[in-house]
């Protein structure tokens, strides 16, 4: 099967922890960045295996899912343009024990991991920013652990949809209410009842596998607190590592 097009012109710089990187550090790991593509489904590491590269999505979205004994999956974290997959690679481990499936397809870039562990351990800013952003990402995880279990199903996806829509240049989703589903940990007729009353409202508009955000203010005002806290979070850790590279780190 040949492999997906990538579109050019592309850039790490869509990467929004590339993008912040100062001309030095980003000088000596562009060589090793490779542009890859990121298929709908494909698992880029699985629980206990060793990693091999990190991931800086651009285009992509990957789901990080947490395997039960039961056989179900459930995603704890999301990993756009903004973050990176394969933290444990620099946290002193050499696998994880979650898996990284790509959730929307697209494209991001492949590090080696050597390089990644040789620049983190420099100490510099790159160790800080790597730092921050894993911060960040557990607050991800533990609030995406207590809005499944205290918010309603219509909470949850609207905060689903946000998120996802973050890390998307348009307003238009290509997913199906069975992997939303999925990701939540809820039974698929719960999400077919919550997005059919979010289209009822005139806030979202669903058809065949495609999600067309009509009122991202309205999904806001539908939401639970755990969206804001997120990407508050977000905000405050990187917001003096951000550099003039890019307009604005995170979209904020």
């Amino acid at each position: 099967m040949s492999k997906p097009a990538i579109q050019s012109p592309h850039s790490p710089t869509q990467n929004h922890l590339l993008a912040a990187l100062p001309d030095a550090e980003f000088a000596r790991l562009a060589p090793h960045l490779d542009l890859v593509p990121m298929r709908l489904g494909e698992t880029l590491h699985e629980p206990g295996c060793t990693l091999q590269y990190a991931y800086f999505p651009t285009t992509a979205i990957v789901s990080l899912l947490h395997g039960l004994s039961s056989g179900v999956s459930v995603e704890v974290a999301g990993v756009g343009n903004e973050g990176v997959v394969g933290i444990a690679l620099f946290m002193g481990a050499d696998s994880s024990p979650t898996s990284a499936v790509v959730q929307t397809a697209g494209c991001g870039y492949r590090l080696g991991g050597r390089v990644l562990k040789e620049e983190f351990d420099r100490a510099g800013l790159v160790q800080r920013l790597l730092l921050r952003y894993t911060q960040a990402l557990v607050t991800q995880i533990f609030q995406s652990g207590a809005c499944n279990r205290h918010h309603s199903v219509e909470q949850q996806l609207c905060r689903w949809l946000l998120l996802t829509l973050d890390r998307m240049p348009s307003s238009e989703l290509v997913m199906t209410q069975e992997l939303i589903a999925g990701a939540l940990g809820v039974r698929r007729e719960g999400i077919t009842e919550a997005a059919g009353r979010l289209q009822d409202a005139g806030y979202i508009r669903y058809r065949r596998g495609h999600i067309s955000v009509l009122d991202r203010a309205g999904l806001e005002g539908r939401t639970c607190e755990c969206y804001a806290v997120v990407k508050t979070e977000f905000a405050r850790l990187l917001c003096d590592v951000r550099h003039p590279r890019i307009d604005a780190v995170l979209g904020i």
